[in-house]
């Protein structure tokens, strides 16, 4: 099992910035790739940015050049720097990775950005 906590959401006016962390606890010797996810209101959810053991990152198209994920490996923990954010980043942020085939979720942290 692989508990996941996010935390720095918040309500922030375009062009702000926020920073999300994302915990993980539990059996985690296995992980490697974790990820930040969102959901907008009425929307699906939708990749943000992913990030390998090694540093390796991807990121939505939408998202390029204004958020950067990050990882401290000796902490567990997982960032997510949003900057020149946009009423259109605001959404229910998730942390995700996967443990032995299993996918694990956060419970989500709101983001909204107003005009």
């Amino acid at each position: 099992q692989v508990q996941l906590v996010e935390s720095g959401g918040g309500l922030v006016q375009a062009g702000g910035s926020l920073r999300l962390s994302c915990a993980a606890s539990g059996s985690i010797f296995n992980i490697n790739a974790m990820g930040w996810y969102r959901q907008p209101p009425g929307k699906q959810r939708e990749l943000v940015a992913t990030i390998t053991s090694g540093g390796r990152t991807t990121y939505a198209d939408s998202v390029k050049g204004r958020f950067t994920i990050s990882r401290d490996n000796a902490k567990n923990t997982v960032y997510l720097q949003m900057n020149s954010l946009k009423p259109e980043d605001t959404a229910v942020y998730y942390c995700n990775t996967e443990s032995y085939g299993v996918n694990y979720w956060g419970r989500g942290t709101q983001v909204t950005v107003s005009s």
